[in-house]
């Protein structure tokens, strides 16, 4: 039995990703912004987080670290898009500042947080986006905050894949377009089988510093 930890547990990937880890026995510690998921279970607990406040996150993670159960996967699925597709591609900043809050600022704080009580040999997978990549760059201008947000999140993981080489393998994952609040009916995956890619690479002994589609590497 492995410990999971998953951030968004709530609805969208977050659920799907917790319902696979459970059914595969697994135990997972999940967060949400209101601390609740509409599902019980003897292996699962929860915490509220709010990525976008640093004493919410200083809160959940002190919690975590008292349980004083060692991770083994760090899933960092959490994350918003306050832009209307309508939106020019000239940056907003007020969503700007409120995008990187949750998608990189308050992700790495978490990270940071948690990194002391992740395992040897233990996996961080960072959810990325094909928006964030800089080869796909130019093709489309829409959500420009959220793309910078999932850039910058990609650096982060080439960072600490540096740092804890080694020790702990660290990835970005480009989930694909997925059937979510955020990607919409028309998208072309469902949850769940964004999930089961997601579910594999965590437990896979794979390159570290890489970002992957998958279980294909991705164009950085």
């Amino acid at each position: 039995m492995k410990t999971v930890l998953i951030t968004g547990v709530s609805r969208g990937i977050g659920k799907a990703l917790t319902d696979k880890f459970l059914k595969e026995g697994d135990f997972v510690i999940g967060t949400s912004t209101k601390g609740i998921a509409n599902r019980q279970n003897e292996n699962l607990l929860l915490f509220q987080l709010d990525l976008a406040n640093p004493a919410s996150i200083k809160d959940c993670s002190n919690k975590i670290v008292s349980l004083k159960r060692n991770i083994d996967i760090l899933i960092n699925n959490a994350g918003t898009v306050v832009e209307e597709e309508a939106n020019e591609p000239k940056i907003n900043i007020d969503y700007l500042r409120k995008t990187l809050e949750v998608n990189l600022i308050g992700t790495i704080d978490f990270t940071e947080n948690i990194i002391p009580i992740i395992n040897q040999g233990g996996h961080i997978v960072n959810i990325s986006s094909r928006a964030g990549s800089l080869t796909h760059a130019g093709y489309e201008l829409n959500y420009p905050a959220y793309r910078i947000s999932k850039t910058g999140l990609n650096m982060f993981t080439k960072i600490l894949a540096k740092r804890l080489e080694g020790k702990i393998t660290v990835s970005s994952l480009h989930p694909g377009w997925v059937k979510t609040d955020m990607g919409g009916e028309e998208a072309d995956m469902e949850p769940t089988e964004a999930a089961e890619y997601i579910f594999n690479l965590a437990n896979s002994q794979v390159e570290t510093g890489q970002f992957w589609f998958q279980g294909k590497k991705f164009p950085w």
